[in-house]
């Protein structure tokens, strides 16, 4: 039995991208699974051959007891590990997330078996417990997370060259860079380019809010940008079906589900050259642009606004390429887990 923890997930209203690969992963292992919320369950029901599985990002101090059972386990114990982001970003991420993260990994090392959602994350992971001197058994391995994010099927290859609309998906706050998009954005409005922007995302309590004034003023100015905070998964899919390209100018990812999502929909995707985020982007669909150049990312969008040929290009291999699917995610942790 694999008892998966669904503590935060359970009440959660949101749609980040957490939240998502936790109820993607409870809807493909729905019957391989026991779902559980700590303070509720019982760890004694659990024994030596079964497997305690958990996607969420915990804190030890505020679950009660949570610490003697990473000590002395009355079962198997497994999670998955998203980033290091609090740790390398620290004066753009939630205090508290910074404060609890040390606490988070050291108590990674205490699992039989980390599932890493990226090779760059994994080597973060590893590299923290060496800088701690901390000599875990732990198994890491790396695990690819899925593109069907509402389990739809694939989109075919679009024939038609979308109007000039761009669509960037993510939470308002820095790391995610809508504030440079804009800027870039604005400069091409001011050259007389015509093209919408949406911004989806919801904002962050503690970071987002001057950025959302930034979306609230210019589009005051430019009714070419359109804001739609916290679009649902139909609301969502509508965009894309008129969207021309994903754009997704972030400075720090832990796998960079958005990439992903906008290839499943043999959309292109515009996105930062960052190291996790070339895992997903060498087998096509992407044009990728150094992080906060904004004569590379005019140029780029530009170029994805205003030429047919890229575009279809670009198009044709984000709806070609082979792309992997929670299905075969969650295949790949039962395997492991029942294996080991």
């Amino acid at each position: 039995m694999i008892y998966f923890d669904v503590t935060k997930s359970g009440k959660a209203r949101h749609a980040s991208g957490l939240m998502r690969v936790n109820r993607r992963f409870a809807e493909e292992l729905r019957g391989a699974i026991k779902p559980v919320v700590w303070g509720q369950w019982d760890p004694r029901e659990a024994g030596p051959e079964d497997w305690y599985f958990t996607t969420e990002v915990f804190d030890v101090e505020k679950r009660p007891g949570f610490a003697e059972f990473l000590h002395q386990p009355p079962c198997r114990l497994a999670a998955l590990f998203a980033d290091a982001i609090p740790l390398q970003h620290p004066r753009i991420t939630w205090p508290h997330a910074v404060a609890r993260h040390p606490q988070y990994l050291q108590a990674l090392s205490q699992f039989e078996h980390v599932f890493a959602i990226s090779a760059a994350v994994k080597k973060d992971l590893l590299g923290f417990w060496r800088w701690q001197g901390n000599a875990t058994s732990t198994r890491v391995s790396v695990l690819t997370l899925g593109a069907d994010f509402d389990g739809s099927d694939r989109w075919p290859r679009r024939d038609a060259v979308p109007g000039p609309a761009l669509l960037c998906v993510g939470i308002v706050e820095p790391r995610k860079n809508q504030s440079f998009l804009l800027e870039v954005a604005e400069s091409l409005w001011a050259e007389g380019l015509p093209f919408e922007l949406h911004i989806v995302g919801r904002i962050n309590p503690h970071y987002g809010r001057p950025i959302a004034t930034q979306i609230q003023q210019l589009s005051r100015r430019r009714p070419q940008l359109k804001f739609h905070e916290a679009a649902s998964d139909e609301r969502f899919s509508r965009l894309l079906e008129n969207t021309r390209a994903v754009v997704f100018p972030t400075i720090a990812e832990g796998c960079g589900l958005p990439v992903l999502e906008s290839l499943w929909r043999g959309l292109p995707c515009v996105c930062s050259d960052l190291p996790v985020l070339r895992e997903n982007t060498a087998d096509g669909g992407c044009l990728i642009l150094p992080v906060n150049d904004p004569v590379a990312w005019r140029e780029g969008l530009r170029q994805i606004l205003q030429e047919d040929a890229v575009w279809r290009q670009l198009a044709a291999s984000a709806a070609t390429r082979t792309l992997p699917t929670w299905r075969e995610s969650a295949a790949v942790v039962r395997a492991t887990l029942e294996s080991a």
